[in-house]
C-alpha cells in the first residue's frame, strides 16, 4: 500500500471516510504501510481544490475496532465532520518514513530506467501494478521499429536484481524469453 503520492511535494497517509459520533470525530481509511504514524501526528494538510492543501491539527487519533479515528480542531459536529468526506490526510514527502537499506516506496519506481546486468537498455518504468502475488513493472520498451509496447516485469529479487532509486535504476536479470512476451499476446481475440 505505501505512503500514496498526490504530487510532487505530498503524500496522501488517510482518506476520510464519514462522520463518527456526535463530536466531529471522522472515520478515515489508512493510505500508508506506517498506521503507527498516528499515534504521534499532531499536523496533517487536508486535501482542497487549491494547489495547496489546507494545514489542520490533530487533536487525537485511535483505533477503534481495526478503524482509524481522527479528531480535528475546529471541527465539533456531525455536520462539519460531513463537510470533510472524501478529502485525502496528507503530509508534506519530506515527512515520509524512512526506510531501511534496499527499501523503496513503490511509487519511486515510476520512471527509472531499467537496464540488463550487461548495460542494454530495456526501457522505462510506467507503471507499478500491484496483485495478489509479486507487483508486476510495466516497463515502455522502444521496439525494433521505434515503436513502443509496455512488457511486464515481476518485481521478484531473483529479477529485479538491483534497485537503485537514487539512481533512478533498476538492473533486471530476465528468465529467457520474458522480455520477449508481450501484454498482448496470448489473449484471446474477440
Amino acid at each position: 500500500m505505501a505512503d500514496k503520492p498526490v504530487e510532487d511535494e505530498w503524500l496522501a497517509i488517510a482518506r476520510v471516510l464519514r462522520p463518527r459520533g456526535r463530536k466531529g470525530e471522522v472515520v478515515a481509511d489508512v493510505l500508508t504501510d506506517f498506521p503507527e504514524r498516528f499515534t504521534a501526528l499532531r499536523r496533517a494538510y487536508l486535501e482542497v481544490s487549491g494547489p495547496q492543501p489546507e494545514p489542520i491539527e490533530i487533536v487525537a487519533s485511535w483505533w477503534h475496532r481495526g478503524t482509524l479515528i481522527l479528531q480535528f480542531s475546529g471541527v465539533h459536529s456531525i455536520n462539519e465532520a460531513d463537510k470533510l468526506r472524501g478529502r485525502l490526510v496528507m503530509i508534506p514527502r519530506a515527512e515520509r518514513a524512512r526506510l531501511g537499506r534496499n527499501q523503496y516506496y513503490v511509487w519511486e519506481l515510476v520512471g527509472c530506467a531499467v537496464l540488463r546486468h550487461g548495460g542494454e537498455t530495456v526501457g522505462t518504468v510506467v507503471a507499478v501494478e500491484p496483485t495478489a502475488g509479486v507487483d508486476l513493472l510495466h516497463v515502455r520498451a522502444e521496439g525494433a521499429s521505434g515503436s513502443a509496447q509496455d512488457v511486464l516485469i515481476p518485481l521478484a529479487e531473483e529479477i529485479c536484481t538491483g534497485i537503485d532509486v537514487a539512481a533512478r535504476r533498476i538492473v533486471v536479470s530476465p528468465p529467457e524469453g520474458l522480455l520477449d512476451l508481450n501484454p498482448s499476446q496470448g489473449r484471446p481475440s474477440d
